[in-house]
């Protein structure tokens, strides 16, 4: 019997612009496919220490269950 937790491998990965940020680590993430979303960072982002800030291209992984909120998996370099 399979966990019922998902892994990061199993989250679909959507480009986006970080729109906005909300209290918390939280941060408003525009797909590109129009639709904004509420996302916060992953754990290894956070332990790195990796900012985030509005404008950045980055890749959101969203859970197939709910797609309302994402994951900040990676950050774009310029």
């Amino acid at each position: 019997m399979r966990d019922p937790h998902l892994a990061k491998d199993d989250l679909i990965r959507i480009e986006g612009r970080v729109a906005d940020t909300s209290g918390g680590g939280h941060y408003k993430v525009l797909l590109e496919n129009g639709v904004t979303i509420l996302a916060k960072l992953c754990g290894n982002m956070k332990r790195f220490n990796i900012r985030v800030i509005v404008g950045d291209k980055v890749t959101v992984g969203i859970s197939p269950y709910d797609s309302t909120h994402g994951l900040i998996v990676h950050r774009q370099k310029f």
